[in-house]
């Protein structure tokens, strides 16, 4: 990455006490965390909003399609390290065609029988909150309303893409790369919001 980071070995006080949270196995720490070390209040928000939106029980919507949102929103942003973790993410919820089939898919815009009409509007409303926010009007989440998605879930819809754009702009504004990182694991136990741990 492009600017200085603290290792997990060199780490005390508040900032291990996250990395501490946050671990996967062999103490190893996502590089995108790494990159908030100078600022742990900064990696606490992250984590905070991560998990609240991809990995909560009050959430409607099945985890592997958030996560093939956040995927969809990772590649029209040019975010390989984000693309490259959550297609990892989503593939431990599916199995191997399946997920090579929405993988295929979300690369080439085409959706064509990955995904049904609801699923399809929903991505789309992804790029376009991603590629032209201030052209997103009521008629869009009308849409999706008309698609079959109710109120709480168009809110989940635009809450995955609005965070990937984030986390897109943290890994590509600061040169992260997943380089040393375990790709797929996540805080996937979401009865406890405070369990970042990943698995």
């Amino acid at each position: 990455m492009w600017i200085r980071h603290i290792p997990y070995e060199k780490s005390e006080g508040k900032l291990r006490e996250l990395y501490e949270r946050v671990k996967g196995p062999d103490d190893n720490v996502d590089n995108i965390m790494l990159a908030h070390s100078l600022r742990p209040h900064t990696m606490e928000g992250h984590m905070a909003l991560y998990k609240n939106v991809l990995h909560h029980t009050g959430n409607a919507i099945p985890t592997w399609f958030l996560e093939a949102i956040g995927v969809y929103v990772s590649i029209l942003n040019g975010c390989a390290y984000c693309r490259e973790h959550h297609s990892a993410g989503m593939s431990r919820w599916l199995d191997n065609e399946r997920a090579g089939e929405i993988l295929k898919a979300l690369e080439s815009g085409d959706f064509g029988t990955a995904f049904d009409g609801k699923h399809a509007g929903a991505l789309r409303y992804a790029r376009k909150l991603t590629e032209s926010p201030g052209k997103i009007w009521e008629e869009d989440v009308r849409a999706l309303r008309e698609e079959g998605w109710d109120d709480g879930e168009i809110l989940e819809i635009n809450q995955v893409a609005s965070y990937f754009n984030y986390a897109n702009r943290t890994a590509l504004g600061l040169g992260v790369t997943t380089e040393g990182d375990v790709l797929g694991l996540s805080p996937i136990d979401a009865e406890d919001p405070e369990d970042w741990h990943h698995h």
